[in-house]
């Protein structure tokens, strides 16, 4: 199965920070582009991040920039998302997916694979 596995989430309070990870077990990372996305309840999914293949390339949606930041450990074979100062809007189910070309340019609108089951984040006092 060519699929990604998400993991880390949980209940964090307003100003707080998580970390999720996301990998796959039958081929390796390195090679595509990283998005993040995310789904509210009753809310169209959205592209929150993308980070290139090579890792030095990364993109933000608005709404994240300045406290969500992605980075790759090829040698874990994971993506990291790291989230800070978490408000309730970020309230979501989070997912990656992997970009056959490994550039992240306009990833809103590119078509990605092997999405995972995504984890769910929920940003609450």
């Amino acid at each position: 199965q060519f699929r990604l596995v998400e993991s880390g989430g949980g209940l964090v309070q307003p100003r707080g920070s998580l970390r999720l990870s996301c990998t796959a077990s039958t081929f390796a990372l390195d090679q595509y582009a990283i998005g993040w996305f995310r789904q509210a309840p009753g809310k169209e999914r959205e592209g929150v991040l993308c980070i290139s293949s090579s890792g030095l390339s990364r993109y933000y949606a608005d709404s994240v920039k300045g406290r969500f930041t992605a980075s790759r450990d090829t040698a874990k074979n994971t993506v990291w998302l790291q989230m800070n100062s978490l408000k309730p809007e970020d309230t979501a189910v989070y997912y990656c997916a992997i970009r056959t070309a490994g550039f992240c340019t306009d990833y809103e609108n590119a078509v990605f694979a092997s999405w995972g089951q995504g984890t769910q984040v929920t940003v609450s006092s």
